[in-house]
């Protein structure tokens, strides 16, 4: 079921299902004896990487307890890069779904922020300590209601969301939090050694709406200028960057394209080996992130403070212009300026600040 389609349900039924599942109370339990825990993230990749704190931190407070996710399609091959995680389900297929609601849980936690019907999933399991956020009618089916803020970066909030079952944790954002399984990394090096002798800087020029994407002939000019500084440049992305990858590397054997080519698994395996990631506000910034893979972030329509990564290991460049952020809850409005917040961000710049990051 595409993302589009559940999100047009929501704004159809979302409000009427809200009240219709208020019927089922669940009954309370001793958080004391909570054994199975199941996390509810629809949604992008970027949410599902910045969930992975959490997810430990509640791993480390209920050691012998199952943590499972119900995810997506489109962001269920992050979870495979957090170990405590036991099993992943599929909110977008109703198999998955059904089994998610009848597994019995002890906890569920509602991670979406705003739509409707993912709070109508977590009542129908009947598990006796829900959570999630308060931002409309939804925090009517939660036990436990928590605000939500557009000013706490995004892995504070997931920090937060927990505190019922964790208590207060602290997020480090130095700390590289996902982890590439060693078969992974075995896997891609096949791919790396076309580079050889090389530092390699990988580029995804890519991003889940235009506004957010910089010209895929500035990344191109980007990477030759670091092969000339003696690195060899990696392109990665999803099937619909191919064309953009090709782009990129054309006529340059020290450039490669691996976009479509690879898993989300494998993708953050190569990132791994990486010395840098260049990219735009996107899913794979805050894999790389996470990895702790030194990353610069070309932002502008996206609100830095709550998404851009947070290590010292990483910088971002956003020209901070009157009209951005303009990206609320995660819709993103026509630009009717020209993007100028993205095409404002000068090649040179890039580069410079790439090889400065390197450096450090």
């Amino acid at each position: 079921m595409k993302i589009t389609t559940l999100k047009f349900l929501d704004s159809l039924i979302g409000t009427p299902l809200v009240h219709a599942a208020r019927l089922l109370v669940p009954t309370r339990k001793n958080l004391s004896e909570v054994e199975r825990i199941l996390l509810i993230r629809p949604g992008g990749i970027g949410d599902a990487v910045l969930l992975i704190p959490a997810i430990k931190a509640i791993k480390q407070k209920y050691p012998e307890a199952q943590i499972d996710v119900l995810g997506e399609k489109r962001n269920c091959g992050i979870f495979s890069l957090c170990p405590e995680i036991r099993d992943v389900y599929l909110y977008d297929r109703p198999k998955d779904l059904w089994k998610a609601i009848r597994n019995g849980y002890d906890v569920v936690i509602d991670t979406e922020q705003w739509h409707r019907m993912s709070a109508v999933v977590g009542r129908l399991t009947k598990a006796p300590v829900s959570i999630g956020y308060s931002t409309n009618e939804r925090s009517r089916f939660f036990t436990h209601q928590i605000p939500y803020s557009h000013d706490d970066y995004e892995a504070e909030s997931f920090i937060h969301l927990i505190e019922p079952v964790a208590g207060t944790v602290y997020f480090e954002p130095d700390k590289p939090f996902l982890s590439v399984p060693s078969g992974l990394t075995d896997k891609v090096s096949s791919h790396l050694i076309q580079l050889p002798g090389r530092k390699i800087v990988a580029i995804f020029p890519g991003g889940s709406i235009p506004e957010r994407r910089w010209e895929v002939e500035r990344f191109r000019q980007v990477a030759l200028m670091l092969v000339k500084e003696g690195y060899g440049v990696v392109a990665v992305g999803g099937r619909e960057d191919v064309a953009d990858g090709a782009v990129i590397s054309y006529g340059r054997p020290e450039i490669f394209n691996l976009c479509g080519r690879l898993s989300l698994a494998e993708t953050a395996a190569v990132l791994k080996e990486a010395e840098l990631l260049i990219t735009g506000d996107s899913g794979i910034m805050h894999i790389g992130y996470g990895l702790g893979v030194r990353t610069l972030a070309l932002f502008g329509p996206g609100i830095e403070r709550k998404w851009a990564p947070r290590s010292s290991n990483c910088a971002v460049i956003n020209k901070h212009l009157d009209c951005s952020p303009c990206t609320k809850f995660g819709y993103t409005p026509v630009c009717k300026k020209g993007v100028e917040c993205m095409n404002l961000i000068g090649v040179e710049e890039v580069c410079e600040k790439a090889i400065e990051l390197m450096k450090r």
